[in-house]
């Protein structure tokens, strides 16, 4: 890793366009990663590249929040953050793979996108997950975007939760 960090990260501005281009790339890789796993594919390699291709793990800290993560809330590491996506982790027994769930479709809707700082931007809504039975699952998501040096946004916040149920 380069000893400057500023030498990893864009001083170009983020726009709104990049963060709903990235946000829909998320969701194909999603969907990617549990199609491999239906057609008995290699679903781990698919959530590999989806985390390093996505995720800024190798740029900085990552804030990550899962869903269904409850006894290990928070995964601050690649390792964690595959687990999630696809369990197999004995350090994260309670990790079923999300992303082998499997998903045919994610559909987002932005509450907002606000990017002040110009080189962070922080969008904030929901986003639905179509299971193979055509149920849709709606999740309420924060994810925080920086830009590399390639000009790649990469997540370094990612926080969802299932909405509010007063039962």
């Amino acid at each position: 890793m380069k000893e400057n960090k500023l030498e990893l990260f864009s001083p170009e501005c983020i726009t709104q366009e990049e963060v709903v281009k990235a946000q829909l790339e998320w969701g194909e890789g999603i969907v990617k990663i549990g199609k491999a796993f239906l057609d008995d594919g290699d679903y781990v390699k698919a959530a590999k590249e989806h985390i390093q291709n996505l995720y800024g793990y190798d740029l900085s800290q990552v804030l990550f929040k899962p869903t269904l993560a409850s006894t290990h809330q928070f995964r601050e590491t690649f390792d964690a953050a595959l687990s999630y996506f696809v369990g197999g982790n004995e350090t994260y027994p309670e990790d079923k793979g999300f992303a082998i769930a499997p998903y045919t479709k994610v559909r987002w809707e932005n509450s907002g996108i606000i990017n002040y700082t110009c080189t962070m931007a922080i969008a904030m809504g929901n986003y639905y997950f179509t299971k193979t039975d055509g149920e849709e699952v709606k999740v309420e998501y924060t994810f925080g975007y920086v830009k590399d040096i390639k000009g790649k946004l990469r997540i370094v916040v990612h926080k969802s939760a299932l909405p509010f149920s007063p039962e």
